[in-house]
């Protein structure tokens, strides 16, 4: 089995990344392969809705969107990660999610459907309950079946060396 961390932070190896790192670790343990695809931080049109997608079977606009199209098709499952601007998801997380589930549902790809998905949000503080129903809607949308913990799916730091301080944060992870 092969699962794909999708994550949207301004910061390669952030908070982010360090939270589905713990994620990461106990596939791992398991027997499970784990890739990490960073959206970056170049920036990430919206939907134009051209409907071009639908004969393209991919989206019009060649960028990070049709890249990760054609990786989730290889993978068995997926882990949506977001770092919390305002309250939402990540301004990178958004249109990329919004075009590669609206590209893969119009063009009847369904590279995301009824593939195991879990979802993760990290903030310093606060926002994260409103961030975390977001990023759920896409794979509840997609028929992915949703992989839920005991605890809502969120850690909180500012910084990565302060993560450690969120144990029950990290326990969720894991």
């Amino acid at each position: 089995m092969k699962e794909l961390f999708v994550y949207g932070s301004s910061h390669k190896e952030g908070n982010t990344y360090r939270a589905l790192q713990e994620v990461s670790g106990q596939l791992e343990q398991n027997g499970i392969e784990t890739d990490f695809f960073w959206i970056g931080i170049k920036a990430i049109s919206g939907c134009m809705g051209c409907k071009k997608c639908k004969e393209l079977r991919r989206c019009v606009i060649n960028d990070k969107v049709n890249e990760l199209l054609d990786l989730a098709e290889n993978y068995d499952g997926i882990v949506f990660g977001s770092a919390v601007h305002w309250a939402s998801i990540s301004g990178f997380m958004k249109p990329l999610l919004d075009r590669a589930f609206y590209a893969d549902l119009q063009g009847n790809r369904n590279v995301f459907r009824l593939k195991p998905a879990a979802v993760v949000v990290v903030s310093r503080r606060a926002g994260t309950t409103p961030a975390l129903d977001q990023l759920m809607k896409y794979p509840a949308h997609a028929e992915m079946p949703i992989i839920t913990a005991g605890y809502w799916n969120m850690v909180h730091a500012e910084k990565v060396e302060e993560m450690e301080e969120d144990e029950e944060g990290l326990q969720i992870m894991r």
